[in-house]
């Protein structure tokens, strides 16, 4: 289960992704994504037995590689 918060322009954002989730956001396998979350550069949280990705962590990740790439799209 993802939870979402409150809809906005009748789209709802996930708050957390499940490591199967952030798999598909990322394009990447699941062994690349716990390696990310093991060296520190992806974030996660656990719940319990269930690890979660907060989308704030995706979008730090994604401005982490950006910002090693120089700021070339």
């Amino acid at each position: 289960m993802t939870l979402a918060i409150p809809e906005r322009d009748g789209l709802a954002e996930p708050v957390l992704y499940r490591v199967q989730d952030a798999m598909r956001v990322l394009s990447m396998s699941r062994t690349v994504i716990y390696d990310l979350i093991r060296t520190g550069r992806l974030r996660s949280v656990k719940e319990g037995a269930s690890r979660r990705i907060p989308a704030s962590a995706i979008t730090e990740y994604a401005a982490l590689l950006e910002r090693e790439a120089g700021g070339q799209a």
